[in-house]
């Protein structure tokens, strides 16, 4: 499923490729993937031009010369590519924006779960879908103001989209691997030092996995995803996924808040 930095790499592609085009067309396959009407949408997009994007966790925001923006979320399988000929059209694309400039951009997404729609506004978006500040964009202050009166384990907190946008499961497992912080941990017991390191930690994750395109595999090799599993096939022993980067003892697994979730009881005491 597409996180925070795959998304931040789809905004990066599609502001060298389709910022500032104007669009002329709107190709839908299936209306069943758009949150506004399809002749509303194609009425706003049409002779539009994208002036400028934005990114709240893992909604992709363009907003459009009009004033409306226009909404990307990518579900489970979502992508774009830019292109120019039709018959270089990339399978599973389901909408295709066709610019002025004789370009297009697909919406590619295999499993039909990615939407495609309008807002009013940035503001109103994030305000309906009640959307924290992002992740890259916390401050300590932000954070240390969120938790600590809050009594849940700090693993639920982090996937609470209300208070942190953008972080997904494997993510907080990693944040909180690098803090060194328990998943189970009630967030009002993390003392300040616990609380700078998770905030240090949520930034150098999310910069990380930016950096890295989100190709997991160049990660750190003090990266918790290496040993969870981020391809199978990169693992010669169904145990070498569960031992800790940095001593190689055994990872617990567990659920924290309904969800699966690996730690190192060594690193990551309660």
């Amino acid at each position: 499923m597409p996180e925070l930095p795959e998304v931040e790499t789809y905004r990066r592609y599609f502001n060298q490729t389709a910022l500032g085009q104007t669009v002329a067309d709107i190709l839908v396959e299936d209306q069943r993937q758009l949150t506004t009407d399809y002749d509303m949408l194609h009425r706003e997009l049409q002779g539009a031009t994208l002036v400028k994007t934005d990114r709240i966790g893992k909604h992709f925001l363009v907003t459009l010369s009009t004033g409306k923006v226009l909404v990307l979320h990518f579900g489970m399988t979502g992508d774009l590519a830019y292109y120019r000929n039709e018959e270089d059209t990339p399978r599973f694309a389901r909408i295709v924006f066709r610019f002025t400039n004789g370009f297009r951009l697909a919406f590619i997404d295999s499993r039909k779960f990615g939407r495609v729609g309008l807002a009013e506004s940035i503001a109103a978006y994030r305000q309906e879908k009640n959307l924290g500040p992002d992740a890259l964009d916390i401050s300590l202050m932000q954070l240390q103001t969120s938790l600590q009166k809050r009594k849940a384990p700090i693993k639920a907190l982090l996937l609470d989209q209300k208070i942190l946008a953008g972080i997904g499961n494997w993510i907080a497992d990693e944040v909180l691997y690098q803090a060194q912080i328990h998943p189970a941990k009630p967030a009002h017991h993390l003392s300040l030092t616990e609380l700078e390191r998770l905030h240090q930690a949520i930034l150098y994750v999310m910069e990380t996995a930016i950096a890295q395109e989100a190709n997991y595999g160049s990660f750190p090799k003090s990266f918790l995803i290496h040993a969870r599993g981020w391809n199978d096939t990169q693992l010669t022993t169904a145990t070498e996924r569960q031992v800790c980067p940095k001593h190689q003892k055994p990872l617990l697994l567990t659920k924290v808040g309904g969800r699966t979730t690996y730690f190192c009881p060594i690193c990551q005491t309660l």
